[in-house]
C-alpha cells in the first residue's frame, strides 16, 4: 500500500510541475485546446494542489502537504496581485489568508521536528 502511495504521489507531483511550468501543454496533451487567459491561472493553482498532494503522498504526513499548498498559494496569488492583471477584488485577502494558514501550518511542523523532552505531553 506505501508503494502505491508513494508511486501515485510522484505522478501527481510531476502532472503539478507540468501545469506549473507549461499549463498550455498539459491543457492540449489532455484536453486537446491549449489553455489560454483565465484558464492558466486555474491550471496552474490546480498544478499548485496536485504537488502538494504528491508531496503528502510521498512523505506520508497530511501537514507536509498542506504546508506546501499553503505556501505555494500564498507565493503564487501574491505574485498575481502584485501584477495586477489578474487582480479581483478578493485576491489580497485571499493571500493573507493562505499567509496566515502557512504562519500556523509552519509552526506545527516546526514544532513536530524539536524532540520532546521527558514528561511533555
Amino acid at each position: 500500500m506505501k508503494k502505491l502511495t508513494i508511486i501515485t504521489g510522484v505522478l501527481e507531483a510531476a502532472t503539478g510541475l507540468a501545469l506549473l511550468v507549461a499549463p498550455w501543454l498539459v491543457g492540449r496533451w489532455l484536453l486537446g485546446t491549449e489553455l489560454v487567459g483565465v484558464s492558466v491561472v486555474v491550471a496552474r493553482v490546480a498544478g499548485i494542489a496536485l504537488l502538494a498532494l504528491g508531496i503528502a503522498c510521498w512523505s506520508g504526513t497530511p501537514l507536509c502537504g498542506m504546508l506546501s499548498y499553503s505556501t505555494l498559494a500564498t507565493a503564487y496569488l501574491a505574485w498575481l496581485a502584485i501584477g495586477g492583471v489578474w487582480a479581483g477584488p478578493l485576491l489580497w485577502p485571499v493571500v493573507g489568508l493562505h499567509a496566515v494558514f502557512t504562519i500556523l501550518l509552519g509552526r506545527i511542523w516546526i514544532s513536530n521536528l524539536r524532540p520532546k523532552r521527558t514528561g511533555e505531553k
